[in-house]
């Protein structure tokens, strides 16, 4: 099982875990609320699991310009 680390915004990879036993509890899952899980976590078939977050870049960006929050795909 893996889990990569995503920007939303970009679709850099931002970093990879790929160990065996990692839980939810480990990574922080079991805060997120059911919404927040939908929207920032997917799970594949295979065990993987896609987080989607924003990169530090990206973050710089829409700080500096924050109508680019606005668009669906602001920084591709």
């Amino acid at each position: 099982m893996s889990v990569n680390y995503v920007c939303k915004h970009c679709h850099t990879l931002i970093g990879r875990l790929e160990e065996s036993g990692i839980d939810e509890t480990r990574l922080g899952f079991h805060q997120l609320t059911p919404e927040e899980r939908q929207q920032y976590i997917l799970v594949h078939s295979n065990g993987d699991v896609t987080v989607r977050m924003t990169c530090d870049y990206c973050t710089e960006a829409i700080q500096m310009h924050p109508e680019l929050s606005l668009l669906p795909s602001p920084l591709q």
